[in-house]
């Protein structure tokens, strides 16, 4: 357990020595094994599985009918959408190609054209994730929207986030069937922001997307199962992601402007990692794998079972904590995490 550095301040000093810094000397350790390498091979039978899932999703949807077994493809194409995503964050980290041109090509095709969702949006986002995780001023992935992530946001708390903080931990996994929606509403949003690099290609990929998708569902199917199958593949498309992105850093460290935090144990201290084996890795898609991957974002999937091996041996040398835990239990920790930084809310504080 980690119950104690997870809700301490204190932290450990970085430690210097002859070698450099403790995050140099992690880092000669897995470049020696050749862990950074890419990994063309594994990458061309993933993309090309998912690939082949997406297209028999949408013959199947012809191949079905007017039935309402429709609903259960439904589910399934949620599971595949979600797997273009991650494949889409895998590209993003130039996990996939060592050069930006292809990685953006990839990402934008898998993102925006399959998916239905910015890739510059959501890469923008994320890496200012990566810089800060867990940090409450600077990591937008903790600012308080819906749902607080702190005492101190809960304090700060008004009007929905203020309504919602009292039982967020009861509504947590019913907002999530409201996240893929979210997902498209600020990639399209997103589109008018300075940030946005190429806004007219990313949005001529979203709009030919949805025009896609849409029309397929609607030329298969008559209106009320179109809609269903719409609600029932966003709903569940929302709760995948969540599912899978929520046990990174949700419930562990917060960190606040006045720690003082080296680079190694920001990425350590607020990450988690999910234990499983093959099965969670896949459905993950590595993720479950957070603390190395935050540390080196662009080691390929295939490589981080080994790193995580070699990063919990080097941090138990340093005295430095390091977290994981079984997939279940992480949802409880989130949960319970999200009860107590309500409690301000709840008091009245």
């Amino acid at each position: 357990m980690l119950t104690q550095s997870v809700t301490t301040t204190e932290t450990p000093a970085p430690q210097r020595r002859g070698g450099g810094s403790d995050f140099a000397q992690l880092s000669r350790r897995i470049a020696a094994e050749g862990l950074l390498d890419r990994r063309p091979g594994y990458y061309a039978v993933r993309a090309g599985l998912v690939l082949a899932a997406f297209l028999g999703g949408w013959y199947a949807l012809f191949a079905l009918g007017d039935t309402w077994w429709q609903l259960g493809l439904a589910a399934a194409m949620s599971v595949v959408f979600a797997q273009l995503g991650l494949l889409s964050h895998d590209l993003a980290h130039r996990q996939v190609f060592d050069r930006r041109r292809p990685s953006e090509i990839g990402g934008r095709i898998a993102a925006n054209l399959l998916m239905g969702m910015s890739y510059g949006w959501w890469m923008n986002k994320h890496t200012r994730h990566h810089a800060n995780p867990n940090h409450e001023e600077r990591d937008p992935d903790v600012s308080p929207d819906l749902v607080v992530w702190s005492q101190r946001q809960a304090r700060q708390a008004s009007g929905l986030a203020r309504f919602i903080g009292r039982r967020q931990a009861y509504l947590f996994f019913p907002l999530l069937l409201l996240e893929g929606l979210n997902l498209s509403f600020n990639s399209f949003r997103a589109l008018r922001s300075p940030t946005m690099k190429r806004p007219l290609l990313e949005g001529a990929l979203l709009v030919a997307h949805f025009a896609g998708y849409l029309g397929l569902v609607l030329a298969a199917l008559p209106a009320g199962k179109a809609v269903a199958f719409l609600a029932v593949h966003q709903a569940l498309l929302g709760v995948y992601l969540g599912c899978v992105f929520a046990p990174n850093h949700k419930g562990m460290l917060m960190v606040t402007p006045d720690m003082k935090l080296d680079f190694l144990r920001r990425q350590v201290l607020t990450s988690r990692n999910v234990r499983g084996g093959p099965v969670i890795d896949s459905v993950m898609g590595g993720l479950n794998y957070q603390v190395e991957h935050h540390l080196f974002p662009n080691l390929p999937t295939p490589a981080l079972g080994r790193a995580a091996r070699i990063t919990r041996e080097f941090c138990a040398e340093k005295g430095i904590p390091y977290y994981e835990t079984g997939l279940l239990r992480s949802y409880r920790e989130i949960l319970g995490h999200l009860h107590r930084t309500g409690e301000p809310i709840r008091s009245g504080d």
